[in-house]
């Protein structure tokens, strides 16, 4: 896989789309669940999403229930939650696996270019990757950043 833009992924109702549909846009990856303590950065992720979006930058969330089932079991549950509680309307995808041998592509291409401290595995939810313009992957964020930090990271790639 040479490019981010080579990737298809799922939407909840089971459509596949292209990552290319995301060319020249500042993206923000994350794999997302809906009852973790890190839930609640959904508000910033949607308020980053809003301020940015009309300059080109995307939020794409992907729900994963790898991490002490955390996440429902429906992609229409898991949609109306965040919609309901945090106003997502940044893209969200289906409910899939980050890590191991059933690992969405995405995510193994994510962690190839760049790996955690310790191993290249997701090693929670909310774990955030920062993809420029180019399609080039250029941070990895720990679950535990807030994304309101990275707001500026986001600013030069802009």
């Amino acid at each position: 896989m040479e490019s981010i833009y080579d990737i298809q992924v799922t939407k909840p109702s089971g459509e596949s789309v292209s990552l290319s549909n995301y060319k020249g846009h500042v993206l923000l990856i994350v794999n997302t669940a809906s009852k973790c303590g890190f839930t609640p950065q959904f508000t910033e992720l949607q308020a980053l999403y809003e301020k940015y979006k009309d300059q080109g930058f995307t939020v794409l969330g992907f729900p994963s229930d790898q991490f002490m089932n955390q996440e429902f079991a429906e992609n229409d549950q898991i949609l109306e939650f965040c919609k309901v509680n945090y106003g997502v309307s940044f893209p969200m995808f289906a409910k899939t696996e980050v890590k191991g041998a059933n690992a969405n592509s995405l995510f193994r291409f994510l962690t190839k270019k760049q790996s955690g401290l310790v191993t290249g595995n997701i090693k929670w939810n909310f774990t955030k990757f920062l993809v420029n313009k180019e399609g080039e992957v250029v941070d990895r964020y720990a679950p535990q950043t807030s994304p309101s930090k990275i707001e500026g990271a986001i600013e030069k790639l802009l």
